[in-house]
C-alpha cells in the first residue's frame, strides 16, 4: 500500500480518550483541522457516517472531547458480501485555553464534516495598538 493511501485511511486509536468502553468496537481518532481568526477557533473533524444525533461535544474543566458512534448500514433485503469501510466509534480530545469563552461555543454537522465555532473571550481578542511619534 502507497504511503498516500496510508493517509486517507482511518486512524485506529492508540488509546481511547481516557474512558473505559462498555462495547468491543473500534475507535477511530478523527482528522482535525484547525483555523484561528482574530474572533475564534474553528475546528473541522472528519466523522464519515455520523450526523447530528450520533455525535456528542463535552467541555468539562478545559477538556473538550468529540465523540461520535456510526453504524454499519444495512440495505433492506440484501446481505453484506463485502466491505472495505470500517465503522464504530469516534473519540478526540482538545485542551482548551482561558482564551476561550465558554459559553460561546457553536456546533454543525453536515455530510459527516464536523465544524465546532470556539468564540475567544473579550480578553483573549487581538488588539491594535496605536504608536504616536514621540
Amino acid at each position: 500500500m502507497n504511503q498516500d493511501m496510508k493517509e486517507v485511511q482511518k486512524q485506529v486509536a492508540q488509546t481511547p480518550v481516557e474512558t473505559e468502553r462498555i462495547k468491543n468496537r473500534k475507535v477511530f481518532v478523527p482528522k482535525v483541522d484547525i483555523y484561528e481568526t482574530r474572533d475564534s477557533i474553528v475546528l473541522i473533524a472528519d466523522m464519515p457516517g455520523i450526523d447530528e444525533k450520533s455525535v456528542d461535544i463535552t467541555l468539562e474543566k478545559n477538556i473538550l472531547t468529540i465523540t461520535g458512534s456510526v453504524e454499519p448500514f444495512q440495505m433492506e433485503g440484501y446481505s453484506l458480501a463485502y466491505t472495505e469501510y470500517d465503522t464504530g466509534d469516534y473519540q478526540r480530545a482538545f485542551t482548551i485555553s482561558d482564551g476561550v469563552d465558554r459559553n460561546k461555543i457553536d456546533a454543525a454537522v453536515k455530510n459527516g464534516v464536523l465544524r465546532i465555532t470556539l468564540l475567544k473571550a473579550e480578553q483573549a481578542k487581538a488588539k491594535k495598538i496605536a504608536i504616536t511619534a514621540g
